[in-house]
């Protein structure tokens, strides 16, 4: 029997600095950069709730002091904890450290990734290949637009930024079940924790092809922002729901758990 959506927890990773949106990530953490007047952080959280999906640990790190003033202002609705799980922490040791915060299966997912995923759809393919892990995956999006050449050799057409099915990557959302913990290897979550899982033969994909874009760069955020000034943006299957009330979540440290 699965687990309700109201007991699925979605723990997002929102502790880095930033780098590659620096400067505009010296005061402000990347994922409460904003677009279209909503922290980036609240766009990935609404298309979870927009789902059903309304529990979330928000695993900080970064200037998480503004994050969980940030968590304040949510719909009444949510249920969000913020836990601060170190300025260092990369992140894999994010995820572990809010292992105890989590239920039988849980979601997880980076701050500046949106997609139009079905969730349902990636729980149940979780549970029904018994795995660990369970990513979604897309095709890899060209930077650059590609030529294609007629039997002649001359040039026939070009494509402007192709996705390339043939190829891959990996789109940040995750399922995960409790028992990864107990094949845990790692520090950080891309180079270590997945491919040790893969290697076990725990990972499991779940390919998307719907929409899906990474916001690396402030440039990223600007071209997102363009896709949802005449609407909600086509991330969202449906709006996530909106709230006047709002209650304020706990900010944990890393070892505390919570009331």
């Amino acid at each position: 029997m699965g687990t309700p959506a109201d007991d699925v927890r979605t723990v997002i990773l929102c502790g880095g600095r930033g780098t590659r949106a620096y400067p505009n990530t010296v005061e402000v953490p990347k994922p409460l950069l904003e677009i279209c007047d909503r922290p980036m952080l609240q766009h990935v959280m609404e298309i979870y709730a927009g789902q059903g999906f309304r529990r979330f640990t928000l695993a900080a790190g970064f200037k998480a002091e503004m994050v969980a003033d940030f968590a304040t202002t949510l719909p009444a609705d949510w249920e969000v904890e913020v836990v601060d799980t170190g300025l260092e922490t990369n992140t894999g040791g994010r995820v572990n450290a809010v292992r105890d915060r989590v239920g039988e299966v849980f979601f997880c997912t980076y701050a500046d990734g949106l997609g139009d995923i079905d969730l349902s759809a990636q729980l149940a393919v979780h549970r029904a290949s018994g795995a660990a892990a369970t990513l979604t995956t897309v095709a890899l999006p060209s930077p650059y637009g590609t030529i294609e050449l007629d039997r002649d050799g001359r040039v026939a057409r070009f494509t402007e930024k192709p996705r390339l099915q043939d190829h891959r990557i990996n789109a940040g959302f995750f399922v995960f079940s409790q028992r990864v913990f107990d094949l845990w290897w790692g520090e950080d979550l891309e180079r270590q924790v997945l491919p040790h899982l893969a290697g076990l033969g725990e990972l499991r994909p779940f390919p998307h092809e719907g929409f899906w874009k990474s916001a690396d760069t402030y440039k990223d955020t600007q071209e997102l922002a363009a896709l949802c000034r005449d609407g909600p943006g086509p991330w969202l299957t449906r709006p996530g729901p909106v709230g006047s009330e709002h209650k304020r979540p706990v900010a944990h440290g890393p070892d505390e758990a919570p009331a």
